[in-house]
């Protein structure tokens, strides 16, 4: 029987490879490397080809691909949202994804995208906090203690340097969650009874919930002077976070602008309402946080260049011996041009040692 060629095997990170991989370099690594990688691709902004997500909505959540190359690489995402997954056991979101060759267009890596996802996401997070939150910020809120909250707030301990976290879900079961997953950290966690105790003293917020629907997770009198809010819940139409004067009264920091005014907070906001480009703080090109009073907020629906630069981290790893499996995923016939010849051939093969 042939032996697939090296042009046909690719390599797989499968669920249980990324944990390995994740528990071999240390979850703080992966958040800090990725963070830097994430910072990097936004400075080659113009090098990619953006488009929005293309999302299939339906009244249970939506399903999305997210595709971006940079005229060497190309990937794409394939992800979900549905909140209600919980109740019946299952994830809110999934995901997995494909890194190819933009010269060949033969895929170069096949991977999952759930943990990746998670890691991407927060590193994000983090990524902006470093760049917009005041410089000597100590203390974070998260409000929403689901799946996304301990990657976040490993990120933001791991990247800027915050240590003490306040803790707020409508689900107190969560928070006790997230507070034992992180025993050990060496990180202070407070569980707290409500949303404004969760924001007593905190200098950055992250809201980071799951319900598919206009929230107000944040009210106007609750944001005072000088802090940064990561809105990352927000991330689908009909899907929104904070009060609308928040945003009236801030600076708001957007991904990919055609993108987070369909799917963001800023949804609310008039289709002209002014938004910096986070690539334009990160070059230079814009000012991000400007007097200690300012209140910035990061208005993130996640973008696919993320998911590239994820990618991209990964299929480093994977150069460098993390796990991944290869699978026989190319049909590589020995002439390019007679693929149907395989099928004689396999045939052959099958009689010959029936």
């Amino acid at each position: 029987m042939n032996v697939p060629s090296d042009k046909a095997l690719v390599p797989f990170v499968s669920v249980e490879d990324m944990l390995a991989l994740i528990h071999r370099h240390g979850i703080r690594n992966c958040l800090a490397e990725l963070a830097d990688m994430i910072e990097a691709d936004f400075k080659r902004w113009p090098a990619f080809d953006k488009t929005p997500r293309v999302a299939s909505h339906s009244k249970a959540g939506v399903i999305e691909l997210m595709p971006t190359s940079d005229s060497v690489d190309y990937t794409f995402k394939f992800v979900n949202g549905h909140p209600s997954n919980t109740k019946v056991g299952l994830q809110t979101v999934t995901a997995f994804g494909v890194l190819a060759s933009v010269e060949t267009g033969y895929p170069e890596l096949f991977s999952e995208m759930t943990l990746l996802t998670a890691l991407r996401t927060a590193a994000t997070s983090a990524m902006v906090t470093r760049a917009l939150a005041p410089r000597t910020a100590q203390t974070a809120a998260i409000i929403g203690n689901g799946a996304q909250s301990e990657f976040q707030i490993l990120a933001l301990a791991s990247v800027c340097g915050i240590n003490e976290f306040r803790l707020f879900d409508i689900e107190s079961s969560a928070t006790r969650r997230c507070i034992a997953n992180l025993e050990g950290q060496s990180i202070g966690l407070t569980a707290c009874s409500s949303i404004e105790e969760a924001m007593q003293g905190a200098e950055v917020v992250t809201t980071c919930t799951a319900d598919k629907s206009y929230q107000t997770i944040l009210t106007d009198n609750l944001v005072g002077a000088g802090l940064h809010i990561n809105a990352i819940g927000g991330d689908c139409p009909g899907k929104t976070e904070l009060h609308r004067d928040i945003l009236l009264r801030s600076e708001i920091f957007v991904e990919y602008p055609e993108q987070t005014r369909v799917e963001g907070d800023i949804q609310q906001l008039d289709p002209d309402h002014p938004v910096t480009e986070l690539r334009q703080v990160l070059t230079g090109e814009q000012p991000g946080r400007t007097s200690v009073d300012q209140i910035t907020v990061f208005d993130g629906v996640g973008f696919a260049v993320e998911d590239f630069s994820a990618m991209r981290w990964l299929r480093e790893k994977v150069a460098q011996g993390a796990p991944s499996e290869m699978l026989d995923l190319i049909a590589d016939p020995d002439d390019p041009r007679d693929l149907f010849g395989m099928t004689k051939r396999f045939i052959h093969r099958a009689e010959q040692t029936a």
